[in-house]
């Protein structure tokens, strides 16, 4: 039995005294009533009756949602503004020793710097300039904070509420705005449209006028391919007939044709000539030798019934 109580004794003081200490967080310790050290993750050992766990603490980064609050700008606009802070604690002493509550502090200081620096600024300088505002405050926030071991990584600002006229105001002037880049948008295409139809036109007329320089080039070399190739047609014809003129002069010369023979074929060609349909005949000069000769030729050609007496006197005497 005494065993037993000792052994429970035993298991009491060592789950009073053995601490672990999870990721991420921190414990900071008291040793008769004052500070005595930061424990971080791990196991750690705890004197009885004489250490104390003062604070835990969350050393992840942490966000801070603060309601909207109302500044006033430089041209005495009143709006509400809220911010976000995101923070991470840096020093555990610090952060437990330091300031009550930190994140009340936090909120008080954060509402403050942002009056400051929206009481600098004008109505529309600060709706437009909501990156400069959040940098302003995390640079003052940061070196505010940094004595309770607290450091500040971003701040934005979530939502800026004018008034309801000044609300109406922009929205009528956005609106007036918009119709003014729609009427702008609407006569820029009208514009482009017109310009593209004169460009289509103008191309068109390129086109056509491309299409008719071609056509009529074509139908010029066509027309003179014709005419080349008539030309070619009748110099060819004359260089048939003369090569037939000559093949025939050459075949009269070869069966020992005379001067009266072919000056008996060129009256038979003037005699069908005269037959043709031509209105003019030209006549040759020597006509007068060419008669003395068919004369001769008649003679020559006269019946043996007129010849032959003759011959006959002449055998009888």
């Amino acid at each position: 039995m005494p065993f037993i109580v000792f052994l429970v004794i035993v298991i009491l003081l060592i789950g009073t005294t053995i601490r672990i200490v999870p990721e991420a967080c921190a414990m900071v310790v008291e040793r008769l009533g004052r500070f005595h050290t930061v424990w971080r993750p791990g196991i750690h050992l705890l004197i009885p009756f004489a250490d104390r766990i003062s604070k835990r603490i969350n050393l992840k980064e942490q966000v801070a949602d603060f309601p909207p609050q109302p500044v006033i700008t430089k041209d005495n606009v009143t709006m509400r503004i809220d911010s976000v802070v995101f923070f991470v604690i840096t020093d555990p002493k610090l952060y437990a020793y330091g300031v009550e509550n930190p994140i009340a502090a936090i909120e008080n200081l954060t509402a403050t710097t942002l009056r400051n620096i929206i009481g600098s600024m004008d109505l529309d300088t600060t709706l437009t300039s909501r990156d400069e505002i959040n940098t302003q405050m995390r640079s003052l926030l940061d070196v505010a904070t940094d004595p309770w071991g607290i450091k500040v990584n971003r701040v934005e600002l979530k939502n800026i509420l004018p008034p309801d006229a000044i609300r109406e105001a922009m929205e009528k002037q956005m609106k007036a705005e918009r119709e003014k880049r729609e009427s702008i948008t609407l006569a820029e295409a009208k514009k482009q449209s017109a310009v593209l139809t004169a460009e289509g036109n103008k191309q068109a007329a390129i086109l056509n006028a491309e299409a008719d320089k071609q056509k009529t080039i074509l139908a010029a070399e066509a027309q003179k391919e014709k005419e080349i190739r008539e030309a070619e047609g009748r110099a060819q014809a004359i260089l048939d007939v003369q090569r037939a003129e000559a093949e025939g002069i050459r075949l009269l010369k070869e069966a020992g044709a005379d001067d009266a023979v072919l000056r008996i074929r060129s009256l038979e060609t003037f005699a069908k000539v005269s037959e043709g349909k031509a209105t003019k005949i030209i006549i040759p000069s020597d006509i007068q030798n060419m008669a003395g000769l068919l004369n001769a030729l008649k003679e020559s050609l006269v019946s043996p019934s007129t010849a032959n007496p003759v011959e006959n006197e002449n055998e009888e005497v």
